[in-house]
């Protein structure tokens, strides 16, 4: 299985410690802002079993984001293949953080670790990105990573209930076209 290190995180395969404050972090509503809702401690510990098997099945998926210097769980990012249902394919990266770890440049530091895996390791054509419209912070971190959004792929999300979080953009990155990261 395959950990990513950057020069201040690791990211690595899910871990029992992890589950409380992952189960936290998707209780806190600030953190789940742009999601139809907070998880459960049931429902995160069931999204991390499934994101350990992802990692242990094909060797890259949703990795657990640990601070090096600390030791400490702060989220998740990677990548994974677009689900079912969507109005295109291929292999999106994501990232999500505990609130205490937003504006360290952590999300942009463990995004180009993904990319840089997706394209070096994975050899893939191109990654998306995709968030609800209104999440300015994510969409900033695709443009830092040099990711580019055409208005043509926008979308309403088919797996979000009618509102403002349906609405949603798609962010595109080929080879050659982000900034190298730090790995």
């Amino acid at each position: 299985m395959s950990e990513l290190r950057t020069a201040r995180l690791l990211l690595r395969e899910w871990r029992d410690s992890d589950l409380g404050p992952w189960a936290a972090m998707n209780a806190d509503p600030e953190v789940r802002r742009y999601f139809p809702g907070v998880l459960t401690p049931e429902q995160s510990a069931a999204s991390a079993a499934r994101f350990q098997a992802d990692l242990v099945r094909r060797g890259w998926g949703w990795w657990a984001v640990e601070v090096t210097a600390t030791g400490e769980f702060t989220g998740f990012a990677g990548l994974d293949p677009v689900e079912e249902g969507m109005p295109f394919t291929g292999v999106e990266a994501g990232w999500r953080l505990a609130r205490h770890a937003w504006g360290h440049g952590y999300a942009t530091e463990a995004a180009l670790a993904v990319v840089d895996f997706g394209f070096e390791r994975l050899g893939l054509p191109e990654i998306l990105a995709v968030t609800t419209a209104t999440n300015l912070r994510s969409r900033a971190v695709m443009r830092r990573i040099g990711m580019t959004h055409d208005p043509a792929d926008d979308f309403d999300d088919p797996g979000v209930p009618e509102g403002p979080l349906r609405p949603s953009v798609v962010y595109r990155l080929r080879p050659g076209h982000h900034r190298p990261g730090e790995g």
